[in-house]
This record gives C-alpha cells, structure tokens and sequence, in this order.
C-alpha cells in the first residue's frame, strides 16, 4: 500500500551527544491510523517532533536516515512548510491557545491553508459536526475549557488545516477513561470519513489497537517488535507487558509483580 509516511532508518541525538533513537524505520500507509506504543522514555514523541522538525527546538538533530512525506524528503523543511503540505502534530498537552476562545483558535488555524488552493469554507461546521461541545463553546476562552474539551479543540485546529496525516501524541494523556474511549471513536471515525492518516502515539496499547490497523512498539529509542494490531493484541509477550494481561488464565499483572519482566521478552534477547 502507498505510505504517506516513511521513516527509514533514523538516528536523533540531543545537545550532540545524548542518542535517543536508533535507527528507527517505521511507515504509514495512505489513510490509515499505525499506532505507535511504548513505556515513558522509548523515545515516541522524539519521533513524531523528528517528523514534524520541531527537535531542533529542544537541541535535538537527526544525525542519519531519512524522512519522507508522500515521497518527498523532509530534510531541512521548515515546521510551518510540513504544515501547508498536509501533516500536522497534535503535540501532547493539548497546546491551544487559551487566551482565544475557541472560535478563535479554529480561526487561527486556518493559516495552514495559505497558499495550498483551499478555503476555510464549512471548516468550522465540519469541527463542530465532530465535537458538538465546542460549538456550545464556540464563544468561550480555550483556557476554561476541560481537558478533555480542549483536547477535542486540538484535535479540531487539525482537522481545520485538511492535513492528510495526523500525528498525536497522547491523546489520552490526564482524561477519564469514558472521555478517551469518546475521543477515540471520534478519531476512528475521522480517519474513516475524512480518509486522513493517523500516526497515533500512546502509552495505552489497548485502546490505540482497538482501532489501529497497524502498530509498532518501542524500547530504548528504537523498534522491537511491529506487526497487524490484531497479531500485536495475540501476541503473549504483548499481552502481558502492554495490555497488563498474563498468563492463559487472562490474568491482570503490574510491572511491580514481574521483577525481571525485561528478560522475558523475546524480542530483546
């Protein structure tokens, strides 16, 4: 299938000396949602900022490989330009503007369109079909909003810029279960009308499978094990050190039970 996205091989290092990913490859076929998991520290939101250009921000440099957008290298091209191309990275924290009502932030993304052809017409209909919420909020300050209600106004500024592949990253992060499991319907039904790809970083691997197509889990900065997301939920070592489901009985464990739990996977032995 045509990727949208391919990562081939990269190396990050920040402040020329720390190596945090090691030749990662990973790629994202057109209009499907990859989900890409692992623990805190694998190195999953220094990918998506190595794809969008904003590690240069934190010190950071791709020193090796490549990266591709419909084709098209990414070296050396600016945030704001991968922006009117059609890719656009929901940071985690949500980052809206919160002293903009959430009108005003819809509005401000529109800015990605310049000079690609589209208008913003029936953009902010379309947000508010998706996230009726933040039509009842239209007028109100992004920084009164809740969590959860910002996160859908995050992901509504994406879906404002007509991108054709979304990166997000944790979008579960703070927000109760019941509003994750909404929001993520919502995503899947974005990638399913809009056909927009979705590049879908995550510490929770149950419910970023549950609608992803494929996935890939990282550990120490690179990729140990990838495959179809119904494989990935089958998979025993998978099961028992990501979904916090062990043994054949389906019993719950926690990482404080399984004291040499790194020695049990196979992919790192």
């Amino acid at each position: 299938m045509d990727a949208v996205l391919e990562v081939d091989n990269i190396e990050v290092v920040y402040n020329k000396t720390v190596q945090v990913l090691r030749g990662l490859s990973l790629r994202v076929p057109r209009g499907a949602i990859v989900a890409l998991l692992g623990s805190n520290g694998a190195g999953k939101s220094t990918t998506l900022k190595s794809v969008s250009g904003l590690l240069s921000l934190e010190d950071g440099e791709v020193t090796a490989g490549d990266i591709r957008f419909n084709g098209q290298s990414l070296k050396n091209r600016p945030p704001e330009k991968m922006v009117r191309d059609g890719l656009f990275h929901v940071m985690e924290g949500r980052r809206v503007f919160e002293d903009l009502t959430v009108e005003e932030n819809l509005v401000a993304a529109t800015y990605a369109l310049t000079g690609r052809g589209q208008g913003a017409g029936g953009g902010q209909e379309m947000v508010y079909d998706y996230f009726p919420r933040l039509k009842e909020r239209r007028r109100q300050l992004a920084g009164y909003l809740s969590g959860g209600e910002q996160q859908m106004l995050a992901l509504g500024r994406a879906l404002i810029a007509r991108p054709e592949l979304i990166m997000l990253d944790e979008p579960s992060l703070g927000l109760a279960p019941l509003l994750v499991e909404e929001i993520f319907e919502i995503v899947a039904r974005i990638n399913r009308e809009q056909g927009t790809a979705i590049l879908l970083v995550e510490q929770n691997a149950a419910v970023s499978l549950a609608i992803a197509s494929y996935g890939y889990i990282m550990e120490n900065g690179k990729i140990v094990i990838d495959g179809p997301a119904d494989k990935l939920t089958d998979n025993e070592d998978v099961r028992e050190f990501y979904l916090g489901v062990g043994g054949k009985e389906g019993e719950a464990r926690s990482y404080r039970d399984i004291k040499h739990y790194k020695r049990r996977k196979r992919w790192l032995s």
